[in-house]
């Protein structure tokens, strides 16, 4: 790798050591993510990419698959005009920016209510890049399930694409479905017929000039599937919410499910439970899980 692509090391040891700041890990189905409390937006000013990249390293860094900033909706130009007092700042472990993360927000409005910051025994909004979302907690503040409106799900049926993996001599078709983040879904076999997934499937780049999050899904019984998902910017994860509510949108769709019908979707990392509603919203309901809390200086 050349030198224009990395830091080198004596770079980084003339960098100057910037003060201890606070951080939190979490997961929902074992998507996890770094937490920064940065309420009012003056700890971390604009959230570099080097940084994300540093606190989601594995081995070097805290480990995750991406970061949540956790910042007041007035403090940010992103979340303006949103009708929400919290804005979840989310980026890729890459440090690139998505539009909304389906388990973090669940992992968000977990650590909200832990501080009490919001009040869980009603609806919780929350500002995302795609708009406010609203949560609902079934259980305790601290425990139980959390219930997301997704908003409507925007599908492109008549559109062709495909997906195909490296090292794999075939292509799948797929479904283009948005959920704040674009997805293809394509239904295979066997989820071991795609290989490791270490590479970013190729996709037609036409459709999507900024990356797509693959999803491959096989099913596993009336209203029960499970996937695997290589996400744009972070490589294959062991659970993502967006993708869980693509795949459920195109299994229903297949299936010609009325609305309201309940899907199981079986990830690595664990099971959420997708809804479409009369009313086409997409409803998703799964855990979320604080594990640790902590400073850094990365």
């Amino acid at each position: 790798m050349s030198s224009a692509e990395t830091s080198s090391v004596e770079e980084v040891a003339q960098r100057p050591s910037r003060d201890p700041y606070a951080f939190l890990k979490g997961h929902g189905t074992q998507n996890d993510f770094v937490l920064l409390p940065d309420h009012d937006g003056t700890v971390h000013g604009e959230l570099g990419a080097e940084r994300v990249r540093a606190l989601c390293d594995r081995r070097a860094g805290i480990g995750g698959d991406g970061v949540l900033r956790v910042i007041r909706t007035a403090a940010i130009d992103a979340g303006r005009g949103q009708q929400a007092e919290w804005f979840m700042d989310y980026r890729n472990a890459d440090g690139s920016l998505s539009e909304m993360c389906g388990n973090g927000i669940r992992v968000f409005a977990r650590h909200l209510a832990l501080e009490g910051l919001v009040d869980p025994t009603g609806p919780v909004p929350i500002g995302s890049r795609d708009g406010v979302k609203t949560l609902t907690f079934a259980g305790g503040v601290a425990e139980g399930e959390i219930t997301v409106d997704m908003g409507s799900p925007k599908v492109l049926e008549e559109t062709e694409v495909w997906v195909e993996v490296a090292g794999i001599e075939r292509e799948w078709t797929a479904l283009h479905v948005g959920m704040g983040n674009p997805h293809a879904v394509a239904f295979v076999e066997d989820l071991a017929d795609v290989g490791p997934l270490t590479d970013p499937p190729a996709y037609r780049e036409e459709i999507y000039p900024d990356g797509v999050n693959v999803e491959f899904v096989v099913r596993r019984g009336p209203g029960h599937v499970a996937m695997r998902v290589h996400e744009r910017g972070s490589g294959e994860t062991r659970s993502c919410g967006t993708g869980a509510c693509a795949v459920m949108v195109a299994a229903a769709l297949a299936d010609r499910a009325p609305r309201d019908t309940d899907y199981r979707i079986d990830l690595p990392g664990g099971t959420l439970r997708i809804s479409w509603t009369a009313d086409d919203r997409i409803l998703m309901t799964g855990p979320a899980v604080l594990v640790a809390a902590g400073t850094t200086s990365l």
